[in-house]
């Protein structure tokens, strides 16, 4: 507890100042803020009693709560002890908050695709599966979040779902009335259909309701204040792909393909959907491209060469606009590792062969979002480079 030499009862004022360093681990926000602090009573003992409203009843985050009140009150000067009580919003209560996170706009909304939005939206496409897709959206996630940028995934991969478990999120998402508070980790906010599925069921869904999954990923879930968002596509160029372009018709690009032609020819006809839905392609990202020999210095061509200068000329012949290899990604156990265990190799060990890599790439698509958010609201068209 804090000492008080005065030996004086602690204000409430001082209190509440102390709750106000609190955020809902959640929302990311005071929960002074939030309207979660149903009273304050102080004894004249010092002790402290504070009771705090849950958004529902069984909130996975209640004890995580608890604790961190508990910490704060016991900061503040002349308290002896601090007894926390857990109370569950009303219905009205919930509404009035999911209308101050809306900041009051209206449900169903997607923000990323209003205009005026300074969110980078990258969507991460392949030809084909197993090129390390996820691999590289989860790493290039977790990436730009150690490097100070607020950050969000959607696994947009809805039938082969796997962003969760290599981004270590282990967390359900909570529902506020109609809006969905998703889990975070590795720094990283993200939602997946494998969160509301149970064990390893499949998902066995046509095209309106692939639709209908991607629309409330984008418009039901809190994301917050997001410098970028990047939504793992399917491979190909499927419904989810076509939902993408209507629903964020700015979101730019990122293709993924290994060293071999076989794999890049799929990738540029991938990127290819860029003419028809006129979005950008930011760019394109040689995956196992090379191994490094660990008994010598030798990069052994697994996959063979130049798969990712391909489909970036290709693309650049196609659009008419220059696309660019932002990087290429050695083969690396520890990038699979750290896939399996949700410890992604750009955190992780971020100066192997392959974190280093990874954290270039996302250097680069980082800046892009700082040079952005550094123009004034209102001049700088969002997707300007």
């Amino acid at each position: 507890m804090a000492t008080d030499p005065a030996g004086s009862t602690p204000t409430e004022d001082a209190v509440r100042a102390a709750l106000a360093t609190v955020n809902d681990p959640e929302i990311h926000q005071p929960i002074t803020d939030l309207g979660m602090v149903k009273s304050v009573d102080i004894g004249a003992d010092g002790s402290v009693d504070v009771t705090v409203y849950l958004t529902v009843s069984g909130c996975p985050m209640r004890d995580t709560i608890t604790t961190n009140v508990t910490a704060a009150v016991e900061r503040v000067p002349g308290v002896t002890s601090v007894r926390v009580a857990l109370d569950v919003m009303s219905d009205e209560q919930r509404r009035e908050l999911a209308s101050s996170l809306r900041g009051g706009q209206a449900e169903r909304e997607i923000p990323f695709a209003q205009p005026g939005s300074l969110t980078r939206v990258y969507a991460v496409a392949s030809g084909k599966g197993g090129v390390g897709k996820s691999s590289v959206t989860v790493n290039l996630a977790a990436a730009m979040a150690a490097d100070g940028l607020k950050v969000g995934v959607v696994d947009a991969d809805i039938y082969g779902h796997s962003v969760p478990r290599m981004l270590g999120a282990e967390g359900r998402p909570t529902q506020v009335e109609n809006m969905i508070m998703p889990p975070s980790a590795n720094g990283v906010k993200v939602i997946s259909i494998g969160m509301f599925t149970p064990g390893n069921a499949p998902v066995v869904w046509r095209g309106p309701m692939l639709h209908r999954a991607l629309q409330q990923f984008l418009a039901d879930v809190y994301w917050g204040d997001l410098d970028v968002l990047l939504l793992d596509l399917p491979p190909g160029t499927g419904d989810i792909a076509i939902s993408v372009a209507q629903l964020v018709p700015n979101a730019e690009i990122l293709v993924v393909t290994t060293p071999q032609q076989a794999a890049a020819e799929v990738a540029e006809r991938a990127g290819s959907i860029a003419v028809q839905t006129h979005q950008k392609i930011v760019g394109v990202v040689e995956n196992m491209a090379g191994m490094p020999c660990p008994h010598c210095d030798e990069i052994v061509d697994v996959f063979g060469t130049g798969g990712g200068e391909r489909v970036a000329e290709g693309l650049t012949r196609t659009t008419g606009a220059t696309v660019p290899v932002l990087g290429q990604i050695p083969i690396d156990v520890r990038l699979r590792e750290g896939g399996d265990d949700g410890r992604p190799v750009a955190v992780s060990h971020p100066d192997s062969p392959a974190g280093a890599a990874l954290r270039a790439i996302a250097g680069k698509l980082g800046g892009r979002q700082r040079g952005l958010a550094g123009m004034s609201l209102g001049i700088t068209p969002r997707n300007k480079f």
